[in-house]
């Protein structure tokens, strides 16, 4: 067989040449643009042509500070094509982390959205690599800005080669590395690999996972920044989908607005994305038509089952329930029905597919307990651990690495159970697991079930120190609007007993205004444990 290189330049010319008038559509400051793939293969080109005339070199990291736009997507290949490597900076970290993942990837150069410009001037006497900043605007004129030296990427693309030929690159060559949203320390840098990029984009095609294909209107709201989209952009590209890149903020009226407009096919992003939009479409302000949804993709954390059955049952919208994470690139399971489980009761079809599902093919797991692999009964817990092609080996340049990365394994942290069919269910973060008087409670399983009552529009549980049983759950609900005041925490206490053991119910139920996210929408349960690590010894 031929020794042919699996790279990221094959996918943009496959675009390039064969799907040249399909559509791209984005959503930027200054209204929707839109542009064709030969378009976008041209600018890529002279994005290309115009880094090599700022210094930029094989092997040098290129950091990405953006939202999900056509000059974000042009970056996504411009980089990797030429060498260099794509760093996509989590515009929502703290400034402290910012500065920390560009010093450590070292980038050289920096493109930035013009509005988020702002974060990056209170930082830039922080930033010891950077030698040119580089601003994206749909303005003829740059903003004022005190970075320096600052460039205009449209004056820059202007002046570049949109016939810029890209090298052969070996497919082992890094491509991209994206770093982990830190609940703890600083972040975890992960690279890339052409080769681990191409195999994982192919995966995304497969009928059994997202089955991402030309027919497809592809809207990515996970953001660029996180995860590279769920790696949805790359194999957009490479399958010649239409794309519809929502811009900076979408909210969720925005977000609708798109689907209904470009008549998007399939869309991703976290719980809590969904539940922004289903609160919208509960409100009833407007008729939505989002008849042209085949798959609502949902990761990051658990969906409750709850959101899946509304969005199914009264919206008619397909829910696909998927999981990964920064060091699996990201995809790892998606939850879908196996054909002899198609004709299985709603109910019964519902309980597999809120589950995090089935392996990927390509990919290899175990799941480890205390006395080593774990029965495949869906009840013995154990750490979920995972190797394969698109599997980070390790953290860039991080001691870290030798406490996740042993003997060939990626050790997830994710604690898991896996039944006789291969489906696998996180129970939960290993750190995040209840242990009460010897025995472990699931708080993702107790907050799947909170958020499926009516009145309840986020929850999340936690363990916290009790004098008799070391630890015990403690519930954090937000109500719907229309519940506020209505509701009692008896009436979750009444509800938690019929579908838990008694010890597994909550001590108590705290109503608050909001859960705390972190910068990609999770819930930072670390935040909750330290305002509330007292609160039933005090009790």
């Amino acid at each position: 067989m031929m020794n042919h290189q699996l790279t990221l330049r094959t996918m943009l010319e496959r675009a390039e040449k064969i799907f040249p008038a399909k559509e791209i559509v984005s959503r930027t400051l200054s209204g929707i643009f839109r542009y064709t793939y030969a378009d976008y293969a041209s600018r890529t080109r002279r994005l290309s042509s115009a880094l090599e005339s700022l210094g930029i070199k094989k092997g040098d990291r290129v950091g990405t500070f953006a939202w999900n736009n056509h000059r974000h997507l042009e970056a996504y290949f411009a980089i990797p094509c030429m060498g260099a490597v794509l760093h996509t900076i989590n515009i929502r970290l703290s400034s402290e982390h910012i500065a920390y993942i560009a010093n450590h990837a070292e980038d050289k150069v920096l493109l930035i959205d013009e509005d988020l410009v702002p974060i990056i001037e209170k930082i830039k006497d922080q930033l010891k690599t950077v030698t040119a900043y580089v601003i994206m605007t749909d303005k003829p004129e740059l903003p004022a800005t005190s970075l320096s030296p600052v460039y205009s990427y449209e004056q820059l693309l202007a002046q570049s080669d949109d016939g810029y030929q890209y090298p052969d690159l070996d497919e082992q060559t890094p491509m991209g590395m994206c770093y982990t949203s830190a609940t703890t320390g600083n972040p975890k840098g992960v690279v890339y690999t052409h080769r681990s990029t191409y195999m994982h984009s192919m995966t995304l095609g497969l009928a059994d996972t997202m089955a991402l294909s030309e027919s497809d209107t592809v809207m990515p709201i996970v953001p660029m920044f996180h995860v590279n989209a769920w790696g949805m952009p790359f194999a957009s590209v490479w399958f010649g989908s239409k794309q519809v890149l929502p811009g900076q903020a979408p909210t969720p009226d925005v977000l609708l607005d798109l689907i209904e407009q470009e008549k998007v096919t399939i869309t991703a992003g976290v719980p809590t994305v969904w539940l922004g939009v289903l609160q919208l479409l509960e409100k009833g302000d407007r008729t939505r038509n989002v008849s042209s949804l085949r798959a609502v993709v949902c990761g990051g954390s658990a969906a409750p089952r709850g959101i899946i059955q509304t969005y199914e049952e009264k919206y008619g919208i397909p829910f696909l329930h998927a999981y990964g994470m920064t060091e699996s690139s990201p995809v790892v399971t998606v939850s879908r029905l196996k054909s002899y489980q198609q004709d299985l009761p709603y109910e019964q079809k519902l309980d597999i597919r809120a589950k995090q599902g089935l392996l990927v093919p390509g990919l290899e797991a175990r799941v480890y307990g205390q006395n080593g692999d774990v029965k495949w009964d869906g009840q013995e817990m154990g750490e979920l651990w995972l190797r394969g092609p698109w599997i980070a080996d390790e953290y860039y340049k991080d001691e870290r690495s030798k406490e996740t990365f042993v003997d060939g394994w990626y050790h997830s942290g994710d604690v898991a159970v896996i039944d006789s069919e291969g489906t696998i269910k996180l129970v939960d973060r290993t750190k995040d697991l209840v242990k009460s008087g010897g025995e472990w409670i699931s708080s993702v399983d107790l907050e799947n079930a909170l958020m499926a009552h009516p009145a309840v529009f986020e929850a999340s549980v936690i363990g916290v120190p009790h004098p008799k049983w070391d630890e015990r759950p403690l519930a954090f609900v937000v109500l719907k609007e229309a519940y506020k005041g209505k509701v009692e925490k008896e009436e979750f206490f009444s509800y938690l007993q019929e579908r838990f053991a008694k010890w597994w119910v909550p001590d108590d139920v705290v109503f608050i205004e909001e859960i705390p996210k972190s910068s990609v929408g999770k819930f930072l349960k670390r935040t909750l444990r330290d305002q509330y690590v007292d609160y039933l010894t005090k009790s």
